[in-house]
């Protein structure tokens, strides 16, 4: 591709500007992922019992949804650029590990742009540290007009026992959490981790971007090595404040900005007195009331992932077929401008509230963004929005 465009294809400062140019994320079987602790194990047949975890009618619906999403941002005149993996493999090994796979799915996690520059982080999962080369031929065509950049963060080894059981005693919010996920999602617990500080760790989807402020939240992917790193390189532009609201991963289903002075935060998780400073004088939308997770989600979850899961792991591999996404995965939106966003279409309660506060709502179906670990944020990376750089305190 020849780049003669004399403005940066890469311009993004915020979540809710006017967008012009996304990333979507995509889903292919050859991505099915797997780790395990032994890097001269082989994958075969481990991968062959992987498989059974996604049956073709699970990707074929996984990726007409994806595709429908794709027709509503094009509808709105925004270009949309999908990744895909150049290689006839994506098996990898370290002197500490082997794994397989990779996520272009949720294209969020892993990268994230400031201003005119994309950085691809260090990821706390080992499948995920050369998912990198699915955007190798974007990230090049964006920035050969040499007006943007491409950063990436040095990347971790991940050796055993770098994470940790989360064992401190849980606050009364979150007592109140995992009571509620319990309910919404017929049963299926959380177990909660942190990272050691021996390396720098962070998935870009702990970060939450507000102009000049940004957000980094510690959990069990991301810890202060990662924070102090972007901090250090953001320097004295940005305020990058640090917070400890949500035990588990990622930031954008607790809170979320949809647009100059409102933000949408998760009851479950923030209440007045752990809101970041950052939004003290902002509108709070406080919402807790999601939908349950889908009986058909929970139904493959529990009958189809969970015992492939266990046979895996008595054979030393992990895989992400393990997780399911927190019920309020549904608080996982993604705003295409201050006035329009984007909203999985079974969360109809917070639909009417955002309509409420004079929103255009545009609902999308995701049917399986519980079991795929993401919902509209989570698979779009936003490229290009209108505006500079603003602060909006």
């Amino acid at each position: 591709m020849n780049n003669k465009n004399n403005k940066p294809l890469i311009s993004s400062h915020d979540e809710f500007s006017k967008l012009q140019k996304v990333i979507l994320g995509t889903f292919e079987k050859s991505s099915m992922a797997l780790e395990c602790q032994n890097p001269n194990v082989k994958l075969d047949e481990a991968l062959k019992i992987l498989d059974k975890a996604y049956p073709q009618w699970y990707v074929d619906e996984v990726n007409e949804d994806i595709n429908d999403f794709q027709k509503i941002l094009e509808k709105h005149n925004v270009e949309v650029i999908k990744p895909s993996w150049p290689f006839p493999s994506s098996e990898f090994s370290t002197p500490n590990w082997k794994s397989h796979g990779y996520d272009i799915y949720n294209v969020r996690d892993n990268q994230i742009v400031f201003g005119n520059t994309v950085i691809t982080c260090p990821p706390s999962a080992r499948f995920r540290q050369n998912e990198y080369f699915a955007f190798y031929e974007i990230f090049q065509y964006l920035t050969s007009n040499q007006l943007s950049k491409w950063v990436q963060v040095p990347s971790p080894s991940l050796p055993a026992g770098f994470e940790l059981p989360l064992n401190r005693k849980p606050t009364i919010l979150e007592i109140i959490e995992d009571e509620k996920h319990n309910i919404l999602s017929s049963g299926i617990s959380e177990n909660y981790k942190y990272l050691k500080d021996d390396e720098i760790i962070f998935d870009a989807a702990n970060i939450i971007r507000i102009g000049v402020d940004v957000l980094f939240l510690v959990s069990s992917t991301a810890n202060i090595q990662g924070y102090k790193w972007l901090k250090n390189y953001l320097g004295k532009d940005y305020r990058v404040h640090l917070t400890n609201t949500y035990r588990s991963s990622h930031l954008d289903s607790t809170i979320l900005p949809l647009a100059p002075g409102i933000v949408l935060l998760n009851r479950n998780r923030v209440d007045e007195t752990t809101v970041p400073s950052m939004f003290r004088n902002w509108e709070k939308i406080f919402f807790d009331d999601v939908a349950e997770v889908p009986e058909e989600e929970i139904k493959f979850f529990k009958e189809v992932r969970e015992p492939i899961s266990k046979e895996l792991h008595t054979r030393g591999f992990q895989s992400p077929i393990s997780h399911l996404s927190s019920p309020w995965g549904g608080l996982n939106v993604f705003s295409i401008s201050p006035e329009t966003v984007c909203v999985e279409k079974n969360q109809i309660k917070l639909i009417k509230i955002l309509e409420q506060k004079k929103f255009n709502v545009i609902p999308v179906r995701y049917r399986h963004c519980f079991t795929m670990l993401g919902c509209l944020h989570c698979s779009t990376l936003d490229i290009e929005r209108e505006g500079g750089l603003v602060d909006y305190q």
